[in-house]
């Protein structure tokens, strides 16, 4: 019997399942940071990152490929949609490697935005604006081509960035710059920090003793920048606009500009009750794609790269193919993070 292996390899986590060509998914594994250029190294026999992020990936998938039963000359395709896959050395490295273990007779690397873009829209075609504690865009044309941003990017990421730029705001208020802000309040609240010098060190200090995660100031900013809080309104504001051009240019350079097509939001920042950042992105889209559909991403962006690898194989991605994978799709505690926040 044959079968397919997707893979998504993000900073926090790396999940693979395995799938017969009817979609069931049959096993399932995940491991840490599948990052070639980000995985930690402290602690570890690896070298360096990507020889660190290349052990992840494998127990990721030994572990589905065991409990499925599954050996690795048993699977038609492999897709591997990763973070840290930008440069052309960067394919050349996790295409060699997967090659090397055996995963697929048919080998697919791509960037993770990709992957995105594909579990939101079964035909594959539209642009994926993902924005979690860090942010990508990915588009497919209707004629294939394809673009991710990559290290395009850098000046629009995601929640980690607008935390920082939140941090800023309340020091720009403290030393009245600009009017008080009640993310002062939740700032000292989340740090345990009696003022505002005191978070600052944390940051700033040459000791940098950090008490929790600037990613975690993200719900609260959006708390109140939906609460009306010029200072954090300010910050979604810029981000989704920001981020909403980069999805412009993605749609450009797949000749999509001026179409209806589906534009996919992801991520975890943008699970939040607020549509202050989305209304950014998706306004922001418009200017030049005025019949865009926005979108929610229909499951987790490892099914996207699942569903690459059964096209791989022959296979069409249609609703009768979705229902019977759905219901074989592991609980969400397999995807789900210590840096998320919770939302119904």
């Amino acid at each position: 019997m044959s079968y397919v292996l997707g893979v998504d390899g993000g900073n926090t986590k790396t999940i693979a399942l395995v799938a017969t060509l009817d979609g069931e998914i049959v096993g399932a594994g995940r491991s840490g940071c599948g990052d070639i250029y980000n995985a930690p190294v402290t602690g570890t026999r690896w070298p360096d990152p990507a020889a660190a992020a290349l052990a992840n990936i494998e127990f990721a998938v030994e572990t589905a490929l065991e409990a499925a039963r599954v050996a690795p000359a048993d699977l038609l395709a492999g897709v591997f949609s990763m973070a840290g896959a930008d440069w052309p050395e960067d394919f050349a490295l996790l295409n060699a490697a997967m090659r090397a273990r055996g995963y697929g007779h048919s080998i697919i690397v791509q960037n993770d935005a990709l992957g995105v873009l594909h579990a939101g829209v079964a035909s594959n075609v539209g642009v994926s604006v993902v924005c979690g504690t860090g942010g990508a865009t990915g588009a497919r044309g209707y004629d294939g081509r394809s673009w991710h941003s990559s290290f395009w990017q850098d000046q629009a990421q995601g929640g980690a960035q607008m935390c920082y730029a939140a941090l800023d705001a309340v020091v720009r208020a403290e030393l009245e710059i600009d009017p008080p802000t009640s993310l002062k309040q939740r700032f000292l609240e989340y740090f345990a920090m009696e003022s505002v010098e005191k978070v600052l060190h944390l940051f700033k200090g040459r000791t940098q003793r950090f008490s929790r995660r600037i990613d975690g100031v993200t719900p609260f900013l959006l708390d109140e920048a939906d609460a009306g809080d010029m200072a954090a309104r300010k910050v979604v504001l810029d981000q989704g606009r920001a981020m909403g051009e980069y999805a412009r240019v993605a749609a450009r350079i797949v000749g999509l500009e001026g179409t209806s097509f589906s534009l996919v939001l992801a991520g975890g920042v943008l699970r939040h009750p607020t549509t202050l950042l989305s209304d950014a992105i998706i306004e922001r889209v418009q200017i030049s794609s005025p019949g865009v559909r926005p979108t929610r991403c229909r499951f987790e962006p490892v099914i996207g790269a699942l569903f690459t690898a059964l096209e791989s194989a022959g296979r069409i991605i249609d609703e009768a193919l979705i229902e019977r994978l759905t219901p074989t799709i592991p609980p969400q505690e397999l995807f789900a993070t210590n840096l998320e926040y919770v939302l119904e």
